[in-house]
């Protein structure tokens, strides 16, 4: 499965586009550092935006068409 529509990948981007309130859902892959995941899902649950797991960063780098694993990615509105 491919992430379809606009994107950020990565926890600092993925927090910036969270904070602007331009974040639709976000991932997050389970196997990524406890430290780099739990602010992000912190700041989901307080501004009501969905959360999605996935199983390996090396999958969710995958969803986002790269070659790399990724620990977070968010689908964003322009």
């Amino acid at each position: 499965m491919k992430l379809q529509g606009k994107k950020v990948v990565g926890a600092k981007q993925t927090i910036k586009y969270i904070k602007s309130g331009m974040a639709v859902k976000v991932y997050i892959a389970k196997d990524a550092e406890t430290k780099v995941t739990k602010p992000i899902e912190e700041i989901c649950k307080q501004n009501d935006i969905e959360l999605i797991y996935v199983s390996t960063m090396k999958e969710l780098g995958r969803m986002c068409g790269i070659d790399i694993g990724a620990a977070t990615a968010a689908l964003i509105n322009e």
